[in-house]
Parts: structure tokens; sequence; C-alpha cells
């Protein structure tokens, strides 16, 4: 087949912009609201973020700091990715001006935000598409999501509900401009593989254009860790992390941007599970079985 079997970043990048694009993580120094609620069960920011992100620099030294050691000689331009905590707990009329000085820089080709529902101002997605419009950049928002049931969410202790979820996707496609991105877990205790097939089928008939999923890590630390030590929580093993998405992958519809289908925790702070297995040969290994069984994303969206 001639398609790319699966829509990476990287294929969809080349495709958008003719050349690969980096990502540099941005710190604003915004606590996550849920913090202050016990935080999610599974998060402990510590175990994603880069070694070359100091969230008490300024922005100018974040993103140069970005360049020597993420881009490199890899990419030249990038989307700025405020990834830490929870950038849009900021005040809009705070955030926005942020947001636009990252958006001057010539390498810089838009940003991603990736965030919580709950944390979608009212007046937010208004002045980011206007921003927008007036960058000629681009704009994605990445909702955490994690999970359509109930029962996960409050497992998690996410603070807020599908509807919140749904809500904040009509506030940004109501403005037109902005993409929307949802960010799945797979493996939450409890839940089957139909639930989250069901999770995934959902978010892809909500006309987003970008998902991010990948496999439940316990991060040593958390509340998860506890759990997992009083043996209440079972991970995926290596075979059937890679099993399970090839059951999925057939599901997602081709148009959707896959950024990430694997977690990256630092390895000091994972405590499982552990694969020894580094991102790229996943991605490999992936894309044999998906040859070698003849399996494409897409080639069963609109299956029941």
């Amino acid at each position: 087949m001639n398609r790319p079997r699966i829509r990476t970043f990287s294929h969809h990048c080349r495709e958008r912009f003719g050349q690969t694009i980096g990502k540099i993580p941005l710190d604003l120094g915004i606590t996550c609201p849920n913090r202050s609620k016990g935080g999610c069960l599974y998060c402990r920011p510590a175990s994603f973020t880069p070694f070359s992100l100091r969230a008490t620099d300024p922005l100018d030294e974040q993103i140069r700091r970005g360049k020597k050691y993420l881009l490199r000689n890899r990419f030249t331009r990038y989307f700025g990715y405020f990834q830490q905590e929870t950038a849009t707990a900021m005040a809009t009329a705070q955030l926005i001006p942020i947001l636009a000085q990252v958006l001057e820089d010539p390498d810089c080709v838009g940003i991603i935000l990736s965030t919580r529902p709950d944390a979608i101002a009212a007046n937010l997605p208004a002045a980011l598409a206007h921003l927008i419009d007036k960058s000629g950049k681009e704009c994605l928002i990445e909702l955490g999501l994690q999970s359509i049931h109930p029962a996960s969410l409050q497992l998690l202790n996410r603070q807020h509900s599908f509807e919140d979820f749904l809500g904040a996707v009509r506030r940004i496609q109501a403005v037109g401009n902005l993409q929307l991105g949802v960010h799945l877990i797979l493996g939450i205790p409890e839940e089957s593989e139909t639930d989250m097939l069901q999770t995934m089928q959902t978010v892809c008939t909500l006309g987003i254009q970008a998902l991010k999923v990948h496999h439940l890590q316990v991060i040593r630390d958390t509340p998860l860790h506890t759990l997992y030590e009083q043996g209440h929580v079972t991970v995926f093993s290596h075979k059937g992390y890679l099993e399970l998405l090839l059951r999925l992958l057939a599901r997602i519809p081709a148009e959707i941007t896959l950024h990430r289908l694997w977690s990256t925790s630092h390895p000091d702070l994972l405590v499982a599970p552990r694969w020894q297995s580094l991102t790229g040969a996943l991605s490999k290994e992936l894309q044999r079985l998906m040859t070698e069984r003849d399996i494409w994303q897409g080639q069963q969206a609109n299956s029941k």
C-alpha cells in the first residue's frame, strides 16, 4: 500500500509543512489546579519533564535550550508545546501575550496546549482563535480525558466529568480555527478492552484532529504506586500492549493524527511496566506486525 499504515505526527508534518517538525516543551510555572484536590492518581510531573526544561528560566531561554538539546540537527522548526502542568489555568489576559511571544519566533509553526477539560475558560477559545488568525500559525488544544467512563474518572481522581469534556469540545470547536486533540490512557484498572474501545470510538466521532494514547504506567511515589504494591493494579506486558494496539488502530479514522502511542517516563521514576525497549524499537515492531497482518489505521473505522 502507498499510504502509511499509521498517520503519525511525523507523517502529518511532512504532509502539512513539507518537513518533520519538532516539539519544544515549555513551562509557565503554573501548577495544575487538580493538585490542590489530591492530583491525578498516576501523575508526577518530574516523570515526563525533559532534562533541558527549567521552569525558572524565561521563555526565550527555555526555547533556546530546547533548540540546542531537543531539536539538535533533526528539526529546524518546532511547535511550542505547553505540556507541563496546566498552562490554561492562567488567566486568558495573561496567557495570550505569552503565547504571542512564542509565535513570533520564525522557527515556530504553532503551539500545542495540553490541558484539562475544566481549564478552558469561556473567553479562551475566541482569544486563541484571534491570535492564531493574526499569527498565521497553528494551535492544537489537547484535552486530557483518559476515559469516558465515570468510574474510571473517579478512580483516577480527575475531578471532571465526561460532560465537562464535551462542553470544552463545543467551546473550542465553535470558534472554527483551533485544532482539537484528545489524550487517552489504556489499561486503567477495572477497564475491559470493550471499555477502552468504547472510549476511543466515542471521541473519534467528535471531529477531532489528533489523538494521543499510551499505556498506563506506574510512577514511583504516586497513589497509583501504592495501589500497585498492594496488588490492585495490573499493567500491560510488551506483547499484550502491541496486540491491543493492533486491534484498536484499525478502528481509528485514518484522518486522525496519532501524536503518541507510548508513554516515555524517566527510567529512574518508572516502576512498571519496564519493557527495556525504546520507543523507536516499539514503533518498528508495531509497523512490522501491521505489515505482516495487513492492518492499517482506519481499516475498520466504521465497524461497531
